[in-house]
């Protein structure tokens, strides 16, 4: 019994089996962006092609590799459950993930303890559960990412590990934030290494091997769609209207509390949470990069991912929260660790660090764990994190499944969410965001008078456009559409599902009258 808890792979395989089952007992709580995804799964293996609307080749997809890994294992099971699919999926690499955290946080801190705290923190962790069951493509790309760092940091550093790099780039472009630092570090060590001899065949090969999949998925998307690049991200720029902070102001929020300490703390939390986090983080790489120098693209990922999203500042939506929170529990718990070691040589008391971090650790899962809810408010009756919410989804589903007898893929449906909708309905979706059309762009900016929210429907789109439907929030057009005199003489308001959405009157469905 003795040899098998002292095992070093007892503890990585039992947090593995810990984040499987955080990850299933919730059951399915699907996001509408991964609904997307499923319906471009779906439409490649019926033979219509990479698209979301048929004849219609537009990138509206940020993850390729996902939707088309989603394809493949549809494909190999036999199944069109995609929601149950992608939850598998993502339970198991949150698995791999917990695993490989307990590696990392080792081989960066040098204590055992550091490693495991992270990856205990992660299996529960609401950021991470809420995406994994919400069918996103979050927990690949984190997996992806740690097993990066991971090998990055083996004992024999030979390479970057470039598959998973390249990969990772391919599951969502801003992959671009951790694997760029670890090029450049790569690079550099390697031409000082090599510098004497001016062998460089190993560099050029592992450079080589990280830009194949890279080039090819640029060809055939530029050849496909016309551009290797999702329109999604220009769309999102267009569309949304936003003051100048907000994204700077959501990432302080998040920063200042991993662990959800607001709803222990108070409101008040989050501003001292963002300073005391981020000085234990700073302590924490500081001591890896003492220890190892190669961490510091590791510990710069985090930095990097707040300033660029603050600069870029789009819309933030939760699953952009996620990606830096693993590095981030690394460098907390390193710096408790580190303050904890310092006070154990000043007191001669060796046993200090090692109850900080357990402490510590406790404590956080204690904050993680109540920001869950045994009897979440909609959807399955199972326990959950709180923010798990698919309200919306659940309202768009309905719909959607209401329409579909009515509609064929020639129907069109105008909807600013189009997720859920379109996946259930089956009909040609005119996305008036514009990720999935692009000729919606055209359409923005609109004037700050439009908007009641940080989004509102242009008029003139759907009167030149003309969908048979459109299912809209009633806050997305109050100023635009439901003020518009053509619009209420072309469309006649056939239903009003309540709902107080982003502040909005209800759901309304309109159909055009002359389509009747």
């Amino acid at each position: 019994m003795r040899a098998f808890v002292n095992h070093p792979l007892t503890v990585p395989v039992a947090l593995g089996l810990l984040a499987l089952v955080a990850r299933l007992v919730p059951t399915p709580r699907v996001i509408d962006d991964a609904y997307i995804t499923f319906r471009y799964a779906r439409n490649i293996l019926a033979g219509i092609g990479f698209v979301y609307n048929p004849g219609e080749r537009v990138l509206g997809t940020t993850t390729p590799l996902y939707t088309l890994l989603m394809a493949a294992l549809a494909f190999v099971l036999r199944t069109d459950n995609y929601p149950w699919l992608a939850l598998g999926v993502n339970a198991v690499a949150d698995a791999i993930t917990c695993a490989l955290l307990v590696t990392l946080g080792e081989r960066l801190s040098g204590q055992r303890r550091v490693g495991i705290a992270a990856g205990l923190l992660w299996a529960v962790a609401p950021m991470s559960v809420t995406f994994a069951i919400g069918g996103m493509e979050t927990s690949v790309f984190i997996m992806l990412m740690m097993a990066t760092y991971v090998m990055y940091m083996s004992p024999r550093p030979r390479s970057i590990t470039p598959i998973s790099a390249s990969l990772a780039l391919l599951t969502r472009p801003d992959a671009l934030l951790f694997v760029g630092p670890i090029v450049l570090d790569f690079v550099a060590r390697s031409i000082r290494r090599k510098a004497p001899t001016s062998d460089l065949r190993p560099l050029t090969s592992s450079l080589l091997v990280f830009l194949l999949p890279l080039l090819l998925w640029a060809i055939f998307a530029t050849l496909y769609f016309g551009s290797p690049l999702p329109h999604s991200i220009a769309a999102k720029v267009a569309a949304y209207r936003l003051p100048p902070d907000a994204a700077l102001v959501r990432l302080i929020q998040h920063y200042g509390t991993p662990f959800f300490d607001q709803l222990v703390l108070g409101r008040f939390w989050p501003l001292a949470g963002f300073f005391v986090y981020l000085l234990l983080f700073v302590i924490g790489s500081l001591s890896f990069i003492r220890r190892d120098s190669r961490a510091w693209p590791l510990v710069a990922y985090p930095i990097l991912y707040f300033a660029a999203f603050s600069l870029a500042n789009p819309l933030i939506f939760r699953w952009y929260l996620a990606p830096p929170l693993p590095m981030y529990f690394i460098g907390i718990i390193g710096g408790i660790e580190k303050i904890g070691g310092d006070a154990a040589s000043a007191l001669r008391k060796p046993g200090v660090a090692a109850w900080a971090v357990r402490a510590a650790s406790a404590g956080f899962m204690l904050l993680s764990l109540n920001a869950w809810t045994l009897h979440p408010d909609h959807g399955p009756d199972r326990p959950a994190p709180q923010m798990a919410w698919h309200q919306l989804e659940l309202l768009y589903e309905r719909v959607g499944r209401e329409l579909a007898p009515e509609v064929d893929r020639q129907t069109t449906i105008a909807a600013g969410d189009v997720g859920a909708l379109g996946y259930f309905s089956g009909a040609r979706i005119l996305d008036t965001v514009g990720l999935m059309s692009p000729e919606a762009t055209a359409y923005y900016p609109l004037p700050a008078s439009d908007y009641v929210i940080n989004y509102a429907i242009p008029a003139d789109l759907i009167l030149d456009r003309r969908p048979e439907y459109v299912v809209i929030l009633e806050v997305y057009g109050r100023n635009t559409l439901l003020r518009n005199p053509r619009f209420a003489a072309e469309y006649a308001l056939i239903e009003i599902i309540p709902a107080d959405i982003y502040g909005s009157e209800g759901m309304l469905i309109f159909h055009r009258k002359d389509s009747e």
